[in-house]
């Protein structure tokens, strides 16, 4: 570094990522920057400390972080903590804020998704929604005698998980028929209505599995817990059989799924005699996804489907971007939710679309922008 500091536009030239002099000026304006010494000229001269601090400030905000966040990470502790742990204190923070706004999703949940046998008047349902406010939790206490009335209701009947999907879901007006069904069936595999948000079906994905499943296609999953979660019925109806990856009947977790992958190459040379069309059902081990990533890219294999699901926290979303990115028809849940139960309905309602509506072809149409 040049004796004397650097020059505002020095500083961005060292720093790259696409920052301007503009931009750190509005970095000193919202205090993420301290103001700099002046030459005898009122030029702002940077220090090596300057430098870093806006290294730091780029990095975070390549990662997605907000201004606002980044300004947190970088007051709550000295500038000799670790960049990991700062962000770990972020990430508790946000986690906080997650579990707020998760429990007035549920309360939400609670009042919206009942159905039409719960005799509840529409006025209190509207003045109790006045309550929920996300800052607080008191509002949330105050739920707890609307709870106790309502929940009487439950026991009048079953529940109605249709009508209840049709209150919480958002707009699915651009996907096709078969899409919607398929998101409503991992909605209720797991409970969580915000999973629509994540879920990424790519364009041909619902056409290459129904070819496929009318052609008999084989279906490889990667542990056999995937197997056992199946439609087999409906398969065997369909001419389809079942394969297992790990065809060791004691692995059950994504933990032993990945180490068992690793360990024997007999689970990793299995990968590369799949056949031409068929479906892959990946819902545990991240490394499998990862393999058959490397093995579509070197022409190795040729899947009609992936439906890719792993369990993971940095692999797992590392091999599901990779799996986007590939020119193969996929069915993945973004970052790392996911599991084995998630990539089996995800097949079970493709197959069951398939044969309660074979002559459908509203997956052909364009999806509206």
């Amino acid at each position: 570094m040049k004796t004397g500091g650097l020059t505002i536009k020095e500083l961005t030239q060292v720093v790259g990522g696409g920052i301007t002099p503009r931009m750190v000026r509005h970095y000193h304006q919202l205090g993420l920057l301290p103001q700099p010494g002046r030459s005898p000229s009122n030029y702002r001269l940077y220090t090596e400390q300057d430098v870093i601090r806006l290294q730091r400030i780029v990095a975070l905000k390549h990662q997605g972080f907000q201004l606002n966040h980044i300004r947190n990470i970088l007051e709550l502790e000295p500038e000799t903590q670790t960049l990991t742990a700062q962000l770990q204190q972020q990430y508790r923070a946000v986690m906080q804020q997650i579990a707020q706004l998760r429990q007035t999703a549920s309360a939400l949940e609670g009042l919206l998704g009942r159905d039409r046998h719960c005799q509840i008047m529409q006025a209190e349902v509207l003045a109790q929604l006045k309550l929920l406010e996300v800052e607080t939790q008191v509002s949330l206490g105050g739920l707890e005698q609307l709870w106790s009335g309502l929940d009487a209701e439950v026991h009048t009947h079953f529940e109605s998980f249709a009508e209840s999907l049709q209150c919480l879901l958002p707009d699915l007006s651009n996907r096709s028929e078969i899409e919607q069904h398929l998101i409503a069936q991992l909605v209720l595999a797991c409970g969580d209505v915000s999973l629509t948000s994540f879920v990424r079906v790519s364009a041909g994905a619902i056409a290459a599995s129904r070819h496929a499943l009318k052609s008999s296609c084989h279906i490889f999953v990667d542990i056999p817990t995937i197997a056992a979660a199946l439609d087999q019925t409906r398969l065997a109806h369909l001419g389809c059989q079942v394969r297992t990856f790990i065809a060791n009947p004691h692995i059950t977790t994504a933990p032993e799924a990945e180490q068992e992958f690793w360990q024997h190459q007999q689970w990793r040379e299995k990968l590369f005699q799949v056949p031409q069309g068929s479906i892959l059902v990946i819902g545990y081990a991240p490394s499998v996804l990862l393999a058959t990533c490397t093995a579509i890219q070197a022409q190795k294999i040729q899947p009609a489907l992936i439906i890719g699901m792993p369990i993971g926290f940095s692999h797992s979303p590392a091999a599901k971007r990779q799996l986007m990115q590939q020119d193969i028809p996929h069915i993945t849940v973004e970052g790392t939710l996911g599991g084995g139960l998630l990539a089996a309905t995800a097949l079970n309602a493709l197959v069951e679309s398939l044969i309660s509506k074979p002559d459908c072809h509203c997956y052909l149409r364009d999806r509206k922008k």
